[in-house]
């Protein structure tokens, strides 16, 4: 079994998953990092825990380029990690089936997460062959485990970002295994 841990940074408003960001690593040794190039940036500008939390993590504009490009930006529209949605859906696609026929997907609280990656193929039963249809959730884990959120390692840094966050999902899930198989 090889698993795929992951964190999608997204909007919701109790209807909508928008996506902004997708961060996946492999324990293949794989990592995969997209930001939406169509995402709702008005609506993401109302929405100020994503203003503070969030689009901070999202590439910048360096050097010359900084200069000419207006402050309303919420990130690099030119940066190679900015993709459009039909294009980070078939790498995503890509990156999961790299991994062979036998999958496990980790999120940590990854309810909305595994919507929102649905979504970028459409309905849940457009999911693509290979691409499973639920995600092992580190909370559940946890709490099958009995411990407490504080009991868990934390994140040095990097949180809300989805690379950053889907690598210490990763950290985590490898030391709930590991703490499993000592008991």
């Amino acid at each position: 079994m090889t698993a795929i841990d992951f964190d999608l940074e997204f909007l919701e408003d109790g209807r909508t998953i928008e996506l902004i960001s997708i961060g996946m690593v492999c324990d293949d040794g794989r990592e995969y990092y997209a930001v939406n190039r169509d995402m709702p940036v008005r609506k993401i500008r109302k929405h100020e825990w994503l203003m503070t939390n969030v689009v901070p993590s999202l590439p910048r504009a360096h050097g010359d380029r900084r200069l000419t490009m207006p402050k309303r930006w919420l990130f690099d529209y030119v940066s190679p990690l900015v993709k459009h949605r039909s294009q980070i859906a078939d790498e995503v696609m890509d990156f999961i089936r790299a991994a062979g026929p036998d999958i496990e997907l980790w999120a940590n609280y990854g309810a909305y997460d595994h919507v929102c990656l649905a979504q970028l193929w459409g309905r849940m039963i457009d999911l693509p062959e290979g691409v499973p249809m639920f995600t092992h959730d580190i909370q559940q884990e946890r709490a099958r485990q009995g411990l407490a959120w504080d009991d868990l390692p934390k994140q040095e840094s990097g949180e809300h970002n989805a690379l950053a966050d889907a690598r210490h999902n990763q950290t985590v899930r490898r030391w709930l295994a590991t703490r499993q198989e000592k008991t």
